[in-house]
Protein backbone atom coordinates (compact mmCIF):
# COMPACT_ATOMS: atom_id res chain seq x y z
CA UNK A 1 0.00 0.00 0.00
CA UNK A 2 2.91 2.86 0.62
CA UNK A 3 4.59 1.65 -2.30
CA UNK A 4 1.56 2.61 -4.01
CA UNK A 5 1.78 5.88 -2.35
CA UNK A 6 4.71 6.58 -3.30
CA UNK A 7 4.47 5.64 -6.83
CA UNK A 8 1.28 7.77 -7.08
CA UNK A 9 3.11 10.86 -5.64
CA UNK A 10 6.35 10.48 -7.93
CA UNK A 11 3.64 10.39 -10.77
CA UNK A 12 2.10 13.08 -9.67
CA UNK A 13 5.28 15.16 -9.08
CA UNK A 14 6.63 13.98 -12.68
CA UNK A 15 3.19 15.08 -14.24
CA UNK A 16 3.01 18.36 -12.66
CA UNK A 17 6.94 19.03 -13.34
CA UNK A 18 6.05 18.35 -17.10
CA UNK A 19 3.19 21.16 -17.17
CA UNK A 20 5.45 23.23 -15.28
CA UNK A 21 7.95 23.45 -17.69
CA UNK A 22 5.84 23.59 -20.25
CA UNK A 23 4.26 26.42 -19.32
CA UNK A 24 7.72 27.98 -17.91
CA UNK A 25 8.46 27.51 -22.13
CA UNK A 26 5.59 28.91 -23.45
CA UNK A 27 6.00 32.13 -21.05
CA UNK A 28 9.62 32.15 -22.81
CA UNK A 29 8.14 32.20 -26.55
CA UNK A 30 5.75 34.30 -25.44
CA UNK A 31 8.57 36.93 -23.73
CA UNK A 32 10.90 36.79 -26.69
CA UNK A 33 8.08 37.31 -29.51
CA UNK A 34 7.36 40.69 -26.95
CA UNK A 35 10.92 41.68 -27.03
CA UNK A 36 11.33 41.07 -30.59
CA UNK A 37 8.18 43.46 -31.17
CA UNK A 38 9.99 46.44 -28.81
CA UNK A 39 13.13 45.94 -30.91
CA UNK A 40 11.26 47.03 -34.02
CA UNK A 41 9.62 49.42 -32.56
CA UNK A 42 12.80 50.94 -30.73
CA UNK A 43 14.61 50.52 -34.68
CA UNK A 44 11.52 52.42 -36.07
CA UNK A 45 11.59 55.08 -33.40
CA UNK A 46 15.69 56.18 -33.94
CA UNK A 47 15.04 56.18 -37.91
CA UNK A 48 12.37 58.67 -36.63
CA UNK A 49 14.66 60.58 -34.63
CA UNK A 50 17.07 60.79 -37.15
CA UNK A 51 14.66 62.13 -39.59
CA UNK A 52 13.24 64.48 -37.04
CA UNK A 53 16.98 66.13 -36.53
CA UNK A 54 17.46 66.15 -39.90
CA UNK A 55 14.36 68.31 -40.60
CA UNK A 56 15.74 70.51 -37.47
CA UNK A 57 18.37 71.27 -38.52
CA UNK A 58 17.26 71.96 -41.88
CA UNK A 59 14.72 74.36 -40.82
CA UNK A 60 17.23 76.40 -38.39
CA UNK A 61 19.69 77.44 -41.13
CA UNK A 62 19.63 81.20 -40.36
CA UNK A 63 18.92 81.18 -44.67
CA UNK A 64 15.35 79.61 -43.50
CA UNK A 65 14.43 81.38 -40.58
CA UNK A 66 15.72 85.17 -42.70
CA UNK A 67 13.03 83.86 -45.70
CA UNK A 68 10.92 82.89 -43.43
CA UNK A 69 10.68 86.09 -41.18
CA UNK A 70 10.63 88.15 -45.33
CA UNK A 71 8.17 85.97 -46.78
CA UNK A 72 5.64 85.40 -43.80
CA UNK A 73 6.17 88.20 -41.56
CA UNK A 74 6.82 91.10 -43.67
CA UNK A 75 10.47 91.56 -41.74
CA UNK A 76 13.71 93.44 -43.08
CA UNK A 77 17.02 94.27 -42.18
CA UNK A 78 17.13 97.74 -41.50
CA UNK A 79 18.45 100.36 -43.59
CA UNK A 80 21.59 102.20 -42.37
CA UNK A 81 19.65 105.47 -41.58
CA UNK A 82 16.77 103.56 -39.50
CA UNK A 83 19.77 101.94 -37.31
CA UNK A 84 20.91 103.80 -34.18
CA UNK A 85 23.69 103.10 -32.10
CA UNK A 86 23.47 103.99 -28.28
CA UNK A 87 27.09 104.87 -26.64
CA UNK A 88 27.41 104.12 -23.03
Amino acid sequence: MAVRLVVLLLVMAVISTALGVVYTQHQSRKLFVELEQQRKKQDQLDAEWGRLQLEQGTLATPWRIENTARERLDMALPGDNEVVIVRP
